[in-house]
């Protein structure tokens, strides 16, 4: 049998990201592209996707 594995810290870092990428959407527009790469990485890692 497969070991199963916790993707509760890449939700975590998910959340982070996406909070980071609203709030620079909000009052820094020309950066969040930067947080962007952030937010897919992580939402694939959580979906055990990658």
């Amino acid at each position: 049998m497969e070991a199963q594995k916790t993707t509760a810290k890449y939700w975590v870092w998910f959340f982070i990201w996406t909070i980071i990428m609203i709030l620079l959407l909000v009052y820094v527009r020309q950066y969040f592209w930067l947080a962007l790469p952030g937010v897919c990485t992580y939402f694939v890692k959580a979906m055990d996707i990658m």
